[in-house]
């Protein structure tokens, strides 16, 4: 009897020992939020263990980093964040926590869009929209600076990172493709949407749409009262009926704007984060199909 749970015990003993040591195998990435964290994912595969500060549903723009964040990153080999200005709080966090591993910024080598605030003639303020993701080709070249990051601290692996972006870029391509012949299909002039905050300048870009958002760039600004009526005499003079709420956005804006014109929202779109397992857009590949669809069904109205 003894010698059956001391054979037990050791085979127990054995098996967390292999997969202690199969876990430090893996790299330790932290991305800064939940599409970079699939991207990276995507790319290291099996040889990853990635978090996220910023989760499922999580607003970025707003975040604000905690202690355990702290701990996770200084226990970590790789850093993705987006740049453009996206993660306000990033260098705060590199610095609170004497961060020493290597930092990839996803959106390096990316031509932003920009915009001029022009409120302030004398000092406009030219700001960089960080949302590039939204465009599929921009996405392929954060899966570009994701595979280079991981094969230069694990360059073992290098081939393998390199074979699952090739892979992971036909697939997201495909969908473009198909995308851009979807989208020309519809008249220019019915090519326009409202949304909550002004998250998709890239994927409006790349497929022709002229997108209104009351509350900017951020989710922080706040829309004024002449920019919403502006809206709301916009849309009923032009009979726009695409109108999205955001996952991670305070529905009551859009919500006062669908009762004064009549137009009903449709599902909500997924911009600055991935849903949840259970939802719709829990993969970066899955939310573009997801907001796509439902942005064409309703410009199809």
């Amino acid at each position: 009897m003894n010698y059956f749970r001391l054979l037990t015990t050791t085979l127990i003993s054995s098996t967390l020992c292999a997969q202690s040591v199969f876990a430090a195998d893996k790299i330790n990435v932290v991305a800064s939020f939940s599409i970079l964290g699939d991207l990276v994912q995507q790319v290291g595969g099996e040889h990853v263990s990635v978090s996220t500060l910023v989760g499922p549903n999580g607003d970025a723009h707003v975040y604000q980093p905690t202690p355990q964040d702290t701990i996770r990153l200084t226990k970590s080999q790789l850093f993705v964040v987006n740049g453009l200005g996206f993660e306000g709080w990033m260098e705060r966090l590199v610095s609170a926590s004497h961060y020493k591993g290597k930092v990839i910024t996803a959106s390096q080598s990316i031509k932003p869009q920009t915009f001029t605030d022009a409120d302030d003639a004398v000092h406009p303020h030219v700001t960089q929209d960080p949302h590039a993701w939204h465009s599929i080709p921009n996405a392929v070249q954060y899966v570009h600076n994701i595979a280079d990051g991981l094969s230069q601290i694990d360059p073992a692996h290098k081939a393998e990172y390199q074979a699952n972006a090739g892979n992971y870029i036909q697939q997201i391509e495909q969908l473009d493709k198909t995308l851009l012949a979807e989208f020309a299909a519809i008249p220019a002039d019915k090519r326009k949407m409202i949304t909550s905050h002004d998250a998709f300048g890239y994927l409006s870009a790349r497929y022709q749409i002229t997108t209104i958002a009351p509350q900017g760039m951020s989710t922080e600004s706040e829309a004024s009262a002449s920019d919403v009526a502006k809206i709301i005499k916009q849309i009923r003079k032009e009979k726009i009926k695409a109108l999205f709420v955001e996952n991670i956005s305070d529905p009551r804006l859009m919500q006062q704007i669908s009762k004064e014109t009549g137009v009903n929202p449709g599902k909500e779109l997924f911009s600055d984060a991935l849903s949840d397992k259970s939802g719709p857009a829990s993969t970066y590949l899955d939310m573009m199909h997801y907001n796509t669809t439902q942005i064409l069904s309703a410009l199809k109205q």
